[in-house]
């Protein structure tokens, strides 16, 4: 490793060197909260005033900074800040990172990326119930680092140019969603579907819908079946274990970072998951559904519910529904607790849901499987890029792999 030199994280970041001071002067913040990080990937920060902050949002964010979860540390829970905002906050569930001089930023956060510095944190996490890590053993982590900032810069372009193709696909798989979410809308709320001028409207318990078209109570259409009780595991040890924060945030399944489980042969064929499953969270986040779109070695836990079809409805038109606001609306209202929000089966399935025509219906299901069949497809791809990604990243960042020779162009990595 020759012009390479070993030093402690300390030496090359501060952590957690910004804080709201009492002069800050925005009055609304734009806070990320720990459930709102995946790989790579940060969910549309809340906008708050900063008065009605949750006590937690604390630590400020400057452009390049890096944050890290410090509870149950692990590779999905790392994010970049590009062209940060003045007054994005992020929860003291999260480490900053702000590069010092003698590193490149971005090349820091591949350094923090790699495995090797996850399973320092892992072993080295404080408690039982919930594994943490602090300022003082995250400043203590070893690495070894180009002295050449230059070299550092060639190293992040060429893994950077590997998340700009995620980012790409992740913004084409949103407007797809968008998407699919305005045709339902559009067919089912507005009733702007194809040949709806020949139809008249008639009065109905939900207002005026479609001539033909029936009402029934969701628990008259699906049956319900609670979830599996285990430990997930990131070893393959049996199944994929989906649980309900792999379904929380999108309308999609990553399926490579949903972890495992054991189960003995005889329970497995009860909770396995077949293609068009739905699944539903009835704790945490009541309501979030999912929908499962391959064949897939996989079961659900306790917290989900699957709903089974008990007719030939369309399943995307079932999924949609549980995605509309008028069901989000419904079953926020209706779950119960106050720290911790829940729902029982009864309560899930306990609303009026408005049955299509047939034929309509077969002309959604056709349109949902062409943009969910695009929508999957570049989930694949972003898949394949991460794990090419991965495979190169410990190579480049422990000089297996040489750079210092190559030309490449790092005028705009950030």
């Amino acid at each position: 490793m020759k012009d390479w030199k070993k030093v402690k994280l300390k030496e090359i970041a501060k952590v957690n060197s910004y804080t709201i001071k009492r002069d800050f002067k925005y009055k609304t913040i734009e806070y990320v909260d720990i459930s709102s990080v995946g790989t790579g990937t940060i969910e549309k920060p809340k906008v708050i005033k900063l008065n009605e902050a949750p006590s937690r949002a604390k630590r400020t964010i400057r452009d390049g900074s890096i944050i890290l979860s410090t509870v149950r540390p692990n590779r999905r829970s790392f994010y970049y800040f590009k062209n940060a905002k003045e007054n994005l906050v992020v929860s003291t569930g999260f480490a900053v990172l702000d590069a010092k001089e003698v590193i490149f930023s971005r090349f820091l956060y591949y350094l923090i990326n790699d495995y090797k510095f996850t399973e320092y944190l892992t072993n080295n996490a404080k408690g039982a119930a919930y594994p943490a890590v602090d300022k003082e053993i995250i400043n203590r982590a070893v690495f070894f680092i180009p002295t050449d900032v230059n070299e550092q810069k060639k190293i992040s372009t060429i893994l950077s140019n590997y998340d700009e193709l995620i980012e790409n696909n992740n913004r084409r798989i949103k407007i797809l969603e968008e998407m699919a979410q305005t045709i339902y809308k559009e067919w089912f709320v507005h009733f702007k579907f194809p040949g709806h001028e020949k139809i008249k409207l008639v009065d109905s318990e939900l207002g005026r819908i479609p001539e033909g078209w029936e009402i029934k109570r969701l628990s008259k259409v699906v049956d319900t079946q609670y979830g599996y009780t285990e430990s997930a595991s990131e070893e393959i040890i049996g199944p994929k274990f989906l649980r309900g924060k792999d379904i929380n945030k999108n309308s999609y399944i990553i399926w490579d970072e949903v972890p495992y489980c054991k189960i003995e042969p005889d329970v497995y064929e009860k909770y396995k998951l077949n293609r068009e499953d739905i699944v539903i969270i009835r704790m945490a986040d009541p309501g979030k559904a999912g929908i499962i779109e391959k064949d897939i070695d996989a079961v659900f836990a306790s917290y989900l519910i699957r709903l089974k079809i008990k007719n030939d409805m369309e399943p995307y038109y079932l999924f949609y529904f549980l995605l509309s606001d008028m069901y989000q609306s419904y079953i926020s209202g209706a779950s119960t607790g106050t720290t911790r929000k829940s729902a029982r089966a009864g309560v899930i399935t306990n609303i009026d849901i408005l049955l299509p025509d047939k034929n309509v219906l077969d002309q959604f299901g056709e349109v949902m499987n062409l943009l969910r069949q695009l929508l999957n497809t570049l989930l694949k791809k972003s898949e394949n890029l991460r794990k090419s990604r991965d495979l190169l990243l410990p190579k480049l960042i422990s000089s297996e792999i040489g750079v210092s020779d190559l030309d490449i162009n790092t005028g705009d990595t950030k």
